[in-house]
């Protein structure tokens, strides 16, 4: 069976047959355009305002959250630049430490020089030293301590104070009738802080 003998078609009007073809098709586009239509009915101004109240609040959330998270990285970012100069500040205190530590020798060594110029030497009181010598190293002393203190570095105080094992190490007792029990009569080495940490504790004679 063939084609023609399922659908015939005729062929004397052909102008016919495509009027009706293209009528079944406007039918369906204008059922189709009703159903839209009536699926999708026009909004009420109301309904508009509604929606555009709900579209502005939420994009005053978005708003909300972005400031929010700027202003969190601000802070991670405030709080990574402290850290970092804690850090810094840290490690360059660590090292002038070791540097300042090696020099309280030198210091002390300076101090018990000064000392033996201001106050002579007993076993050869004929041998004198020259004022301007002397100067010198007076002066000498003053840049140093100036040095230090500009760096942190304090002088730990000993003589007349009570006995503290954390600033003193008791090198010798002694029997001074002047002085309280317990009190310190002479500092053989000086004691010394940089900012609050003891980097040298003083060597003393306590009295008993």
């Amino acid at each position: 069976m063939t084609n023609e003998s399922i659908y015939p078609l005729d062929e004397n009007r052909p102008e016919e047959t495509a009027q009706t073809l293209s009528g079944d098709c406007d039918q369906v586009d204008d059922a189709g355009f009703e159903a839209d239509a009536v699926a999708s009915p026009p909004m009420t101004p109301e309904q508009e305002a509604a929606m555009l109240r709900v579209a502005l609040a939420e994009a005053r959330e978005e708003i909300d959250r972005q400031i929010d998270a700027v202003q969190r990285g601000k802070a991670d970012l405030a709080n990574a630049r402290r850290r970092h100069d804690e850090d810094r500040l840290s490690i360059q205190q660590q090292a002038n430490s070791r540097l300042l530590v090696q020099l309280l020798p030198i210091v002390d060594e300076l101090d018990l020089a000064v000392n033996h110029l201001q106050n002579g030497n007993p076993a050869a009181p004929e041998e004198s030293v020259s004022e301007s010598w002397a100067q010198g190293v007076r002066l000498i002393q003053r840049k140093l301590a100036g040095f230090l203190e500009s760096q942190g570095v304090a002088r730990i105080e000993a003589l007349g104070e009570p006995f503290n094992p954390e600033l003193h190490e008791a090198v010798g007792l002694a029997q001074v009738q002047d002085a309280e029990s317990g009190h310190i009569v002479e500092v053989l080495r000086q004691g010394y802080r940089l900012h609050d940490r003891v980097v040298q504790v003083a060597q003393v004679v306590v009295n008993q």
